[in-house]
């Protein structure tokens, strides 16, 4: 179960063993080893009381802000990072070995955005053809990617965020043209989106961001030091690298609820010029992103939840950096 505080008033405490969540319609009591995550945003209270029992059982507990993107959070302290760890990662962005690292990221990224729009179902021959032209795009871009030289990466970062960026464009383009019209838009847009689909993958990506973070931090990593985004000042960039790999899941989530029409119109607000997402699209996008997180699939040898398969490469990642420095 993951909590999400995002209504005004609603308050998490502790009754003794358990959490007690308030709201207006009453009180809930939930067992700790039923939570796995609990989100606050603006408006929410949250007691001393319920962070040390959180705490206790290793609960993730996020601060959110309107886009889901985590602002702060507070972990264990059994969340430590030995010493080799960072010394190791902070030597990995420096060797060579980096780059290749970062062209199989970006590589495993496009083969995940050419599996989805396979995936896409659709009679409209131009939307076929449109879908297929992005499909041939994206392996133009990986042939490219490959070739990329360098003795560190940033020899070719400026290369690959052109063809990553290129790629992405092609990318969105498909997928624009088999939602329904009211979920259409010209392009990604941030901070804020400018129409109801980059709206939902918005805050899809901040609730993923803070699922990552958390497990590059369990994982005794730091999530501060990045090897592809090394350029925003204080701010968690190796998270940013990570990301790459899972953002296709909040993809396919979204289209698939833009598809079925799953969001009544009072789910989104437009306030100049800018879409944001409302009480109702967050709890349906919530819980959606969450059951998809849930569902137990193969990856390499593994059969895990989507959810256990992020925590898992976040520990291979930290013995990687401990082998490859």
């Amino acid at each position: 179960m993951h909590i999400i505080l995002n209504s005004y008033g609603t308050s998490l405490q502790r009754h003794q063993d358990r959490f007690v969540i308030y709201t207006q319609e009453g009180k809930d009591h939930i067992a700790p080893n039923q939570v796995k995550s609990i989100s606050v945003s603006k408006g929410a209270k949250v007691s001393s009381d319920a962070v040390l029992l959180a705490i206790e059982h290793e609960i993730d507990l996020l601060f959110i802000d309107s886009r889901g993107m985590p602002k702060g959070r507070v972990w264990s302290v059994q969340y430590g990072s030995i010493s080799t760890i960072r010394k190791n990662q902070l030597e990995f962005i420096f060797s060579e070995k980096s780059v290749q690292w970062v062209k199989e990221l970006l590589t495993y990224k496009m083969d995940t955005q050419q599996a989805l729009l396979l995936a896409l179902d659709t009679e409209e021959e131009k939307a076929q053809r449109i879908i297929q032209r992005a499909i041939n795009a994206l392996e133009d871009h990986k042939q490219k990617i490959a070739k990329a030289e360098g003795k560190v990466i940033s020899d070719v970062a400026a290369s690959l965020r052109g063809w990553e960026g290129a790629a992405n464009r092609r990318y969105f383009e498909a997928i624009n043209e088999i939602l329904p019209k009211a979920y259409q838009f010209e392009g990604r847009s941030q901070h804020p989106a400018t129409d109801r689909f980059n709206a939902l993958l918005n805050y899809g990506y901040g609730m993923l961001y803070g699922k990552i973070e958390g497990a590059l931090i369990k994982a005794g990593i730091d999530p501060y030091v990045g090897i592809f985004h090394r350029d925003d000042y204080n701010r968690p960039v190796l998270v940013f690298d990570v990301i790459e790999r899972y953002r296709v899941w909040v993809d396919y989530v979204a289209i698939q609820l833009c598809r079925q029409e799953a969001f009544p119109e009072e789910c989104f607000v437009f306030r100049q010029g800018a879409c944001w997402l409302e009480g109702l699209g967050k709890r349906i996008l919530i819980q959606s992103v969450n059951d998809y997180l849930a569902e137990v699939v193969q990856m390499g040898s593994l059969e895990r939840s989507r959810g256990v398969h992020i925590q898992q490469y976040a520990h291979q990642l930290a013995k990687f950096f401990q082998q490859n420095s």
